[in-house]
C-alpha cells in the first residue's frame, strides 16, 4: 500500500475477523449484497432516490470551483476574530472533526479567525461561557439549519444575533452567513428578509452526509484549511471506491460489519490512536448511528480514544459481555516524530525504549491491544490510511460515507432517513407549552 502523504486509498485488514466468521461466507453471502447496494446507490433507486447527492458531490465541487466559499471565508478572516458556527448534529460535527484533526491545539483554526461552535445543546452555563469568549472580540455568525426551526440552534441564534445587533447595529446583518435549504424553511425566509449572505444545502443530501457541502466547507475554509485539497481527496476516493469488486475496501468494511452483526456482534467500537480524532469519532457515531439504528435493529457505534481508554474501558472490552467488535483506525506519520531519550539513571526502567519514537511505541500498543482483544473474543477490523492532511482526510470522509450507505442497504435498512428523532421533541414541546 502507498503510505505517502498523498495516499487516498484506505487499507482494510480483515484478518482479525476470520476466527469469528468464515471467509467464504463473507465472499459468497455478503459481497453480492454489496454489489447490489452499490448499484442501487449509483442508480438512485429505492431508498437511494433523491438522497445520494453526496455520492457525486466532490466531482461537482471540483468542476464548479469553490471560489464563493473561499472569498466569503477571506472576508470573514478580514473582519472577525471569531466565527461562531451555530448548528447541531450534521450541521457542525463534520466541520468540527476536520478542524480538530487538521488544526489541533490551535483554538479553532490556523488563521486569525478562530472557529467556535454554539447551538450544540441547551446548557445555559455553556452558552454563558461562549458569550464570555466573545467579549472584546469582533465576531460573525454562520447559522446552519435546513429548516431554521431546530430548537437548539434556533435558541442560540436568537441569543447571539441579539448580541451581534447590540454590538454592530444595522451592520449586524453583514456579519451573518446562513447555510440552509434552497427552497423553503424559516431560516431561508429570515435570510431573505434580513439580507444575510446565504449558502444552500443540496436537497438530496442529508445532514450527516453534508460535510463536503457549504455546511462544512465554509467553517473549514475560515479555519485556514485547504478545502480544494479536501475535495480533491474525496474525488480520488470516489473514483477508487467505485470499483465493483471484493477488493474494494469499502465493500470489505461494510460486509465485515454486517457479517459480524449477523453473528451476534451488536456493538462496533471505533478505536482511534490519537486524541485529535475525538470529534471525528463523534461525526462517525452520528453517521452510522442515525443511518442504521432503526426498526429495532442496527449496530451501536461507540468511540474510544486510545490509549487513554485502555485505562478506563479496556477492562470491559477485554472481559465484558462478548457482543462487540472493534475497528482500529491508524494513520501513518510523516516522520519519526518525538524520540524517547536515554537516561543514565534509568530509574523508570524505560531505557529499552531509548532512541525509539513515541509513534513507534503507539503502533506497538495498537498491535498488542488488537492481539489481546482478539484473544478475549473480540473480532477486529483494521483501517490504515496515509498521513492525515486535507487530501487524505477528504478520502477518509468519503470512505465512511459510502461504507455507511452500503452497510445500511446490505442490512435491509434505509440509511437516509431518521424517523425516530422527532419522538423526544414532541414531549419536550409539550412540557414547554408549545402549541
Amino acid at each position: 500500500m502507498d503510505k505517502s502523504p498523498s495516499c487516498t486509498m484506505i487499507e482494510t485488514q480483515l484478518s482479525g475477523i476470520y476466527p469469528f466468521i468464515e471467509k467464504d461466507e463473507l465472499e459468497s453471502k455478503w459481497m453480492p449484497k454489496a454489489y447490489d447496494a452499490h448499484m442501487l446507490l449509483e442508480k438512485g433507486e429505492g431508498p437511494a432516490r433523491n438522497t445520494t447527492g453526496w455520492l457525486r458531490l466532490p466531482w461537482e465541487l471540483e468542476a464548479s470551483g469553490l471560489s464563493e466559499i473561499k472569498e466569503t471565508a477571506a472576508r470573514i478572516n478580514e473582519t472577525s476574530d471569531i466565527l461562531l458556527v451555530i448548528g447541531i448534529g450534521g450541521s457542525y460535527l463534520g466541520a468540527k472533526a476536520v478542524i480538530e484533526l487538521l488544526a489541533p491545539d490551535s483554538g479553532g483554526g490556523l488563521n486569525r479567525t478562530k472557529v467556535i461552535f454554539a447551538g450544540t445543546g441547551l446548557s445555559g452555563a455553556h452558552t454563558q461561557r461562549i458569550m464570555k469568549s466573545l467579549e472584546g472580540k469582533d465576531f460573525s455568525i454562520n447559522i446552519i439549519s435546513k429548516s431554521g426551526t431546530t430548537t437548539e440552534p434556533s435558541v442560540a441564534f436568537r441569543i447571539f444575533y441579539g448580541l451581534l445587533s447590540e454590538r454592530y447595529g444595522n451592520k449586524a446583518t453583514q456579519r451573518v452567513y446562513s447555510t440552509t435549504d434552497a427552497n423553503s424553511g424559516a431560516l431561508l425566509k429570515l435570510s431573505r428578509e434580513k439580507g444575510f449572505k446565504t449558502f444552500y444545502i443540496p436537497g438530496d443530501i442529508g445532514g450527516r452526509y453534508s460535510v463536503l457541502t457549504p455546511v462544512g466547507l465554509l467553517p473549514i475554509a475560515c479555519a485556514g484549511i485547504d478545502i480544494d485539497a479536501l475535495v480533491e481527496g474525496a474525488c480520488l476516493a470516489g473514483k477508487e471506491y467505485s470499483v465493483k469488486a471484493p477488493e474494494n475496501p469499502v465493500w470489505q468494511y461494510a460486509c465485515a460489519r454486517q457479517a459480524l452483526y449477523d453473528a451476534g456482534k451488536k456493538i462496533e467500537i471505533l478505536s482511534a490512536w490519537s486524541p485529535e480524532y475525538r470529534y471525528f469519532g463523534e461525526w462517525w457515531k452520528q453517521l452510522f448511528g442515525e443511518s442504521e439504528g432503526k426498526d429495532l435493529r442496527g449496530i451501536l457505534p461507540v468511540y474510544l480514544e486510545m490509549t487513554a481508554d485502555l485505562h478506563s474501558m479496556g477492562q470491559y472490552v477485554q472481559q465484558g459481555e462478548r457482543m462487540m467488535f472493534e475497528t482500529f483506525i491508524w494513520t501513518e506519520t510523516e516522520d519519526e516524530g518525538v524520540i524517547i531519550p536515554y537516561d543514565d539513571e534509568n530509574l523508570d526502567g524505560l531505557n529499552y525504549l531509548a532512541g525509539k519514537s513515541v509513534d513507534y511505541v503507539n503502533l506497538n500498543a495498537m498491535a498488542g491491544t488488537k492481539e489481546a482483544h482478539m484473544d478475549g473474543g473480540v473480532p477486529c477490523i483494521e483501517l490504515r490510511t496515509g498521513v492525515v492532511n486535507a487530501r487524505c482526510l477528504g478520502a477518509l470522509l468519503y470512505f465512511f460515507q459510502l461504507s455507511c450507505a452500503i452497510s445500511g442497504l446490505i442490512g435491509g435498512i434505509n440509511p437516509f432517513n431518521q424517523p425516530g428523532v422527532e419522538a423526544y421533541k414532541k414531549n419536550m414541546f409539550r412540557l414547554l407549552g408549545k402549541t
